[in-house]
């Protein structure tokens, strides 16, 4: 794991304490880079979001699917956690938090904001830093390659009408054409860029000139997010320091649904009897979130000062923490599967 991925939530933390305030000292940079938007989607952000997600995508191997008939057991896991289970858990969580628990603490509008961004995310399962925690927990890498292709296969025709399915039973108008639109650009696109990158890089299946050029865009992407992050929390800056609770109300549900999600998925693989270095990959893909992903969709659907958008980045800067200690956790408790 580098320095970048271990310390993630400290450069968020570090990037949403700069966003705030050059918000705050320059408002009126933020409020040209606001307005440079075509269709929707601000082209600023849209750049950014790609400098994230097409290293991400490079690295997915979709000749891997042919091995899809090994193990299912631990491919079926995944598919029932991300497409049957988190999104509806984690609609439900918003409901019961931003309409009923602090309902008192947040306007109604500002709430149903809230529970959009938590659903983006719901709906968003992990691509890239999945690799990470598989590494980390001595997963079966190969499997988990299987299992990620599969899931972005899957995203790119699941994600859209389960966010407008979930938007619409949360009372919130779906701008249907904003949102393909956004799947198309941060998925479909992305996937196909990815591939076709991987197959002119990898064409000797040596990997060497694939790592190297990784190494190359690894900086680009970390840019990408810091940036991002930087926008994202200048633009909310008068909103944040007027309520710095915000972020605190978000996180709690975030870390619920985290939490919550990983136990069932791990109950269920050891019940399902999986070897732990298929179980703990399994389990790490159902529980993390695609966040980049989730932030652009919320950036397109609702816009860049919306509470859609900070509750997507407050994701972030609450997953890695989260999830290292779930790695912690499926490593001190390997010896519980065969």
């Amino acid at each position: 794991m580098g320095l970048f991925e271990r310390y993630l939530t400290v450069w968020v933390g570090l990037a949403i304490i700069v966003g705030i305030a050059a918000g705050s000292l320059m408002p009126e940079v933020f409020a040209v880079v606001a307005g440079l938007e075509f269709a929707h989607v601000n082209l600023v952000i849209a750049l950014l979001i790609w400098l994230m997600i097409y290293p991400m995508m490079v690295q997915i191997d979709f000749s891997s699917i042919k091995d899809v008939g090994k193990k299912p057991k631990g491919l079926v896991l995944t598919i029932v956690i991300n497409w049957l289970i988190k999104p509806f858990s984690m609609a439900l969580l918003g409901w019961l938090f931003f309409k009923g628990i602090f309902a008192d603490w947040v306007d109604p509008s500002t709430a149903t904001e809230y529970i959009a961004g938590m659903i983006l995310l719901g709906v968003a399962p992990c691509t890239a830093m999945v690799f990470v925690w598989s590494q980390l927990t001595k997963g079966d890498a190969n499997y988990t390659l299987v299992q990620v292709s599969i899931n972005d296969v899957i995203m790119i025709f699941a994600f859209a009408p389960i966010a407008g399915f979930l938007l619409g039973m949360s009372d919130i108008t779906v701008p249907w054409n904003t949102l393909l639109i956004s799947v198309v650009l941060y998925v479909l696109v992305p996937l196909i860029a990815g591939a076709v990158t991987r197959k002119k890089l990898d064409k000797e299946n040596d990997h060497s000139r694939l790592n190297q050029f990784l190494a190359t865009m690894k900086p680009w992407s970390i840019i990408g997010l810091l940036a991002t992050v930087v926008l994202l929390f200048g633009f909310q800056s008068e909103t944040i320091l007027a309520k710095p609770e915000a972020i605190v109300l978000i996180a709690i549900p975030l870390l619920i649904q985290t939490y919550g999600i990983f136990a069932l998925a791990y109950w269920l693989a050891k019940r399902m009897k999986l070897p732990h270095n298929i179980a703990a990959p399994a389990c790490m893909i159902g529980t993390s979130n695609f966040f980049e992903l989730a932030v652009a969709v919320a950036i397109s659907l609702f816009g860049l000062h919306s509470g859609a958008a900070l509750a997507t980045v407050v994701g972030v800067l609450v997953e890695v923490p989260v999830m290292l200690s779930l790695v912690w956790f499926a490593n001190r408790t390997r010896h519980w599967f065969s």
